[in-house]
């Protein structure tokens, strides 16, 4: 894990997204002679694989964070329409057969303790009752401050089905008319959906990052998806969760086919690719599991000096921060 690990100024991690949208940097890889070229994300059709593929991530954003004054409910995941697994705080509040009161006319039973210390809690009302809207919020990630103005921007302009604890923040640099510009030059692009957990994100706790287990996250494949990624000669994956679907997908005969399934994927150095060429991704926090994917895909010492050029040229880190292509 410590060979992942690197420091970075406070004043990299971004608070807010480029505007527009597209107007974040990027940083050009290029794997066949290791150059480094900085541009900005507009200028995409330009570095991009001229024939490829892109295969993007269009799972959006839930409010899975509920504040009832000084008590936080994350829920991680949904078992039935009145009862989920969540983080909370304070956990001396929720302990085993308790019953909360969180606002009025809102309680929740603690029915469960996981190993891990999440809380599976019997809400008195289904989820989807109205009664919860004024507590939902945007689960931005720890090094962004809560700000609901810019919950749309946390948001892909593709994003379709709710499901993801967490951004897949490589699409956020995509506009609509960057999408037509790159459909008017003849790239392609499937739509593939992996709702994002928290797992992706836990630190990895071991120092052999062999002994380190993802948690399992939900993906699907629409058969038109399939039938475009089977035709394309060159996939760019948007993301480190579109790399991941891509990854998982069982091959019959060479070919995909529509679906659905988990993934606990762990994709660190020493894998080899089956359908990623290229990559589009954002910079990843030190020792997360989402270095080690770029580290495998670019090689660890150029992953090393990538890093350090970003850092040097004053790239904005994280999910609100700039991109890089990695081809």
């Amino acid at each position: 894990m410590s060979d992942f690990d690197y420091h970075l100024p406070e004043s990299l991690i971004a608070q807010k997204p480029a505007e527009p949208r597209d107007h974040s940097r990027l940083l050009v890889f290029d794997r066949r002679n290791g150059t480094i070229t900085d541009a900005h994300f507009y200028q995409l059709p330009e570095y991009i694989h001229p024939k490829t593929t892109l295969v993007m991530n269009n799972s959006r954003v839930e409010k899975a964070r509920m504040l009832f004054g000084n008590i936080e409910v994350f829920v991680v995941r949904t078992v039935n329409p009145d009862t989920v697994e969540a983080m909370v705080r304070p956990g001396r509040k929720f302990k085993l057969g308790k019953t909360v009161e969180l606002a009025q006319g809102i309680t929740a039973t603690v029915i469960h303790i996981t190993d891990d210390g999440l809380r599976v809690l019997k809400f008195n009302l289904p989820l989807d009752h109205l009664i919860y809207e004024p507590f939902k919020q945007t689960p931005f990630p720890p090094y962004i401050k809560p700000d609901e103005s810019l919950a749309e921007r946390y948001q892909t302009v593709y994003s379709k089905p709710e499901g993801s604890k967490a951004a897949p923040t490589a699409g956020l640099h995509f506009t609509h008319e960057l999408l037509s510009k790159l459909e008017g030059k003849g790239i392609n692009k499937a739509e593939v959906t992996l709702h994002v957990g928290l797992g992706t994100f836990a630190p990895v706790k071991t120092e052999d990052i062999e002994l380190h287990h993802l948690h399992s996250e939900s993906w699907i494949v629409g058969e038109h998806a399939a039938q475009v990624i089977n035709s394309a000669s060159h996939i760019t994956a948007v993301g480190t969760t579109s790399a991941r679907v891509l990854e998982s997908l069982p091959f019959k005969r060479g070919f995909v086919s529509e679906g659905d399934g988990a993934t606990e994927i762990f994709i660190k150095p020493g894998y080899q690719f089956k359908l990623t060429d290229s990559l589009i991704t954002n910079f990843h926090l030190p020792k997360s599991t989402l270095l080690m994917m770029i580290a495998a895909l670019m090689g660890y010492d150029e992953m090393c000096k990538v890093y350090e050029h970003a850092i040097r040229e004053k790239y904005r880190f994280y999910s609100f921060g700039d991109a890089m292509l990695i081809i």
